[in-house]
């Protein structure tokens, strides 16, 4: 697991394209991952296997669950980052951004910012939510510490 801090968006972008290496997928799935306050990633790598092309708030529900678990013990201040990983081409889909949609919908009033969403396929990961108000959060508390 890597320990580098990530302390911005492109380095989260990265972060997952090295994770994912190579971003090719055979199914869907969904990848799970926590950053603490400090930036760093937690030692919780999951991923979901077999998710449908098209949303489900139910499984959403179940993620945010399983993030309520790990977050728990690191005292609930963390980035839920996640990435959807698909076969086929690069670019989001409109199926990828039904995806974010629920997400949006089901995490945003349970989160607020703590969340964010990537895409991975054909070799390519790009972010599919704006992540940066929490990691400039980091960017902050690294600056009040000089």
């Amino acid at each position: 697991m890597p320990t580098d801090p990530v302390r911005s968006a492109l380095e989260l972008t990265t972060r997952w394209a090295d994770l994912l290496a190579p971003p090719l997928f055979a199914s869907r799935s969904i990848w799970l991952s926590w950053l603490t306050p400090d930036g760093r990633q937690t030692p919780f790598l999951v991923p979901v296997e077999e998710v449908p092309a098209r949303p489900r708030h139910r499984l959403v529900a179940e993620l945010l669950a399983l993030h309520e678990d790990v977050a728990a013990p690191a005292g609930g201040d963390v980035l839920l980052a996640m990435a959807l990983c698909r076969p086929g081409p690069p670019g989001a889909t409109a199926d990828d951004r039904a995806w974010a949609d629920v997400f949006r919908d089901v995490l945003d009033d349970a989160l607020g910012t703590c969340w964010s969403l990537h895409l991975a396929a054909g070799g390519r990961v790009e972010p599919l939510t704006d992540v940066r108000y929490f990691l400039d959060r980091f960017a902050a508390a690294e600056d009040g510490a000089r």
